[in-house]
């Protein structure tokens, strides 16, 4: 499998369904590397180790962490299946972003941005990371979001260990429309 196939593939295995493969996340997401490498070549999936640890370092959004001694592996963020990451509560900075499509605007006016089926809503430090969030799914519009006012309210944000910024939602008086 290229890198670019493996990265897709654990995406879905490591955020979404983990059964699918035959194998389980801890309850802070994390898989062992060998079994996971071992249950996807069954299924058809073949990848080395060093494929693995190649898709970790090149990872454009670094989805996926290493454990320190390199034998498990798990998602950084976008679950859909119940685990707890364990993120540190963070003071978030003044201003975040959060990419999104016009199709979504007038529903984000009405309630905000709420986590869907994932466990956050996901927000980007920048708007160049915000950007291309929002253009996976065509034109991007761009949020912002009064992340320094929403704490100061008593809402809660955590950051992953690639930089994005987690909450559980964003109600619609926090968020700056373009």
């Amino acid at each position: 499998m290229k890198t670019i196939e493996v990265s897709k593939f654990l995406s879905l295995v490591l955020r979404h369904e983990p059964g699918k493969i035959g194998i389980t996340l801890d309850e802070n997401g994390w898989t062992d590397c060998r079994e996971l490498i071992d249950a996807a070549g069954r299924r058809g999936k073949r990848f080395s180790y060093e494929t693995l640890l190649e898709v970790v370092r090149t990872s454009d959004k670094q989805r996926f962490a290493l454990s320190e001694d390199g034998k498990r592996i798990r998602a950084n963020q976008g679950h859909s299946v119940k685990v707890d990451l364990a993120l540190p509560v963070g003071t978030p900075p003044d201003r975040l972003y959060h990419g999104t499509v016009p199709k979504f605007i007038e529903s984000i006016r009405e309630s905000g941005l709420n986590k869907g089926a994932r466990h956050h809503v996901h927000l980007s430090p920048d708007l160049k990371t915000a950007t291309k969030v929002g253009q996976r799914r065509g034109e991007a519009l761009i949020l912002t979001i009064r992340a320094a006012e929403m704490s100061a309210a008593g809402y809660g944000f955590y950051v992953s260990e690639n930089g994005v910024w987690l909450t559980d939602a964003v109600p619609p008086q926090f968020i700056e429309f373009p």
